[in-house]
């Protein structure tokens, strides 16, 4: 029996031993579209807006051209004067870890005529909440400016654009956008603002699919286990929780030409501190502004690879980046701007970590410049080899941060504390009111045709061997007392 039981003790550890190890890989997997080499990314998005720069350059000492500004987003679509007519050829403008990006390329227009949300388990043709939950690619668009006020939280699904370009589009209301475990998100030229927590109720996500929906977190966009989404040029304020938050082992992410304003927690990336997928994070942010009466998380990571490039804070309350669970941080030709305090000059702020862990944390500044007294604290000295490669290629210098970051925000946008919304239920400073309209009807109209499917990716939960461990414990206790009554008897 004791032999037996050798032998068995031994199948066991080595089991564990082995599941251990296929769980720790299990761990370390890539991502779907995480990319292998994240400095080379890096390199690409200096590559561009030197390319654009130049290109801008080169023009104006033979013509006056006031379309090009240098920013590589905005030059490669905004100087078609039919761009109106050939709408899908922005996903071809992405940079940074989201290029790539189709959104609803290749799928039909879409044209939203309906600015209510009367039933989001039941969204009548012709509303946002109808158009986002289809299944097949949709370049999604508007027929006029209209306020759209959210009943409870937009879940929108894969390979959809939602192009507000040509109008005056503001979601607010309860629960705002959602992207969970879908892939290939274009959002772009939409006010977000004024979000709220909601839920406890039946949504539908697909036109098949209604499911119970727990309470959402108030945020301006939510993003969870997704892949391939593009944020750019949108103006997001007033929410109750993050205005972007990227979670659960997103990334491919894109946050560009956006403006972000009053408000406390900015944008946070990543789920928690242990959460191992999120080490695959890998996030561009380019060309925003973050302007008047922001507190802090300007981003606050967790673990990933984040690249801050060319960025424009104009100041902050708190703190600008801040981050635990040793992030990569990769800030570059920004501009820094720091509040009056003299307790809050400080860009980064490493959370409830003792130095002697985050000392070797990969946080690099290159290029930025600090204004009224900010500083930038790096760390990760014996790694700078790692950096020499993206280093190689300078960002663009922060002196060219206005000509970059000019047209931050919703086209034509106001950019300053006299902004406001005026809306039912709802508004935010005095000052001048932004007129929104939008049509109520439902109609019988050809929204959308089909093309094809979606290619979503769900991850699968990470391998666990701790229950599989148990289990043969529980079989090995249950074989030697078998074993020690078959004696005994």
């Amino acid at each position: 029996m004791l032999q037996k039981t050798c032998i068995f003790l031994k199948c066991l550890l080595s089991f564990f031993f082995l599941s251990s190890s296929v769980t720790v890989s299990a761990l370390n997997l890539t991502l779907p579209h995480q990319h292998p080499d994240p400095e080379s990314v890096a390199q690409d998005v200096h590559r561009s807006v030197n390319a654009s720069i130049s290109r801008r350059q080169a023009l104006s000492m033979k013509q006056n051209d006031q379309c090009l500004t240098g920013n590589p987003i905005d030059d490669c679509w905004r100087c078609d004067p039919n761009w109106a007519a050939n709408r899908q050829h922005l996903a071809d403008c992405s940079i940074g870890f989201a290029r790539g990006t189709l959104g609803g390329k290749g799928g039909q227009i879409y044209v939203v005529t309906d600015s209510s949300d009367r039933d989001p388990a039941n969204p009548s043709p012709g509303t946002l909440r109808h158009a986002v939950i289809q299944t097949e690619p949709l370049w999604i668009i508007f027929s006029g400016n209209m306020l759209i006020k959210l009943k409870h939280e937009l879940i929108i699904n894969s390979y959809k654009t939602i192009d507000g370009r040509g109008a005056n589009i503001h979601i607010t209301g309860n629960g705002c956008l959602t992207v969970q475990y879908v892939s290939h998100v274009i959002i772009h030229n939409i006010h977000i603002h004024h979000c709220k927590p909601s839920g406890n109720t039946m949504i539908a996500s697909s036109p098949t699919h209604v499911g119970y929906r727990g309470r959402s977190d108030g945020d301006g966009i939510s993003i969870s286990g997704s892949q391939k989404i593009w944020i750019d040029h949108c103006s997001l304020s007033y929410c109750t929780d993050g205005l972007i938050d990227a979670i659960l082992g997103s990334t491919a992410i894109t946050i560009s030409n956006s403006y972000f304003s009053h408000h406390d927690e900015v944008m946070l990336l990543g789920h928690n501190d242990k959460y191992p997928l999120d080490t695959g994070m890998q996030i561009t942010i380019a060309f925003n502004h973050f302007g008047e009466k922001l507190v802090q998380r300007m981003p606050r990571c967790r673990r990933g690879y984040i690249h801050v490039v060319n960025n424009d804070f104009t100041a902050w309350e708190m703190y600008a980046i801040g981050g635990s669970a040793n992030p990569t941080i990769n800030s570059q030709g920004n501009r820094y701007t720091a509040p009056a305090d003299d307790n809050a000059k400080e860009v980064t702020k490493r959370v409830e970590t003792d130095e002697s862990e985050w000392a070797d944390w990969n946080w690099r500044t290159d290029g930025d410049v600090m204004v009224n007294g900010a500083f930038f604290v790096p760390s990760g000295f014996g790694a700078s080899t790692q950096y020499a490669q993206a280093s190689s290629l300078e960002p663009k210098s922060a002196a060219m941060i206005e000509q970059l970051t000019g047209n931050a925000g919703v086209f034509g946008d106001p950019r300053d504390e006299r902004e406001s919304y005026s809306f039912p239920g709802g508004s935010g400073s005095s000052g001048t009111s932004t007129s929104i309209s939008g049509s109520h009807g439902g109609g019988d109209g050809d929204y959308f045709g089909m093309i094809f499917g979606s290619g979503g990716v769900t991850l699968p939960p990470p391998a666990s061997s701790t229950s599989m461990f148990l289990s043969l414990l529980i079989i090995l206790i249950l074989y030697t007392t078998t074993d020690l009554l078959s004696l005994q008897l």
